[in-house]
């Protein structure tokens, strides 16, 4: 069970630009709260407890709590921005309280990962947390000040497509580093 509402939490996720860009017809800003909150909630008492997975969802359902409460267009936007904040906290903080998020996953494939990976991966965790901070950034500006268009398209799209091309270019520099063509 826990594993199918972490499928529709990320299919929300992947969806949820272009749920609100064609939805705002159908549907209330209230009623997408819901039914997010209500996966989040889900996600919080079915979930395996990993570090920060309860603060996180508690953000979330308290984001959402907001969005059923003011029934805000505008605050249906901010949700994108929310995920790239947490996606920048687990990477980031990782930096501080280690291992770094990059050698965690590492670690699975290769658990006696040399102490050249571990650099590696600390730098690939900086990168990402980057990334996440660009991201976020980009994902505000066009939520404050530009068409919801705009916005759909980025959120929806081209982050997406940051986010391909950087696990991508990272693939390739991890092939060099390890020493294979």
């Amino acid at each position: 069970m826990s594993r199918l509402i972490g499928l529709g939490l990320l299919l929300a996720g992947l969806l949820y630009p272009f749920a609100v860009y064609f939805g705002m017809e159908h549907f209330a800003p209230w009623q997408f709260g819901l039914l997010l909150g209500g996966l989040w909630l889900a996600r919080a008492l079915t979930g395996r407890q990993r570090p920060g997975s309860q603060w996180m969802a508690t953000v979330a359902i308290v984001f959402c709590l907001l969005l059923a409460l003011f029934d805000s267009p505008v605050l249906l936007r901010w949700y994108p921005v929310l995920i790239s904040g947490f996606m920048l906290a687990l990477f980031g903080l990782s930096l501080i309280y280690g291992p770094p998020m990059v050698e965690r996953i590492a670690r699975l494939r290769e658990p006696h990962l040399p102490a050249k990976g571990v650099r590696y991966t600390r730098q690939v965790t900086i990168a990402w947390s980057v990334f996440f901070l660009c991201n976020g950034l980009c994902a505000a500006a066009l939520t404050l000040w530009a068409p919801l268009s705009w916005w759909m398209l980025y959120t929806g799209l081209i982050s997406y497509g940051l986010i391909g091309l950087m696990f991508a270019i990272e693939w390739l520099i991890r092939q060099r580093v390890r020493g294979r063509p």
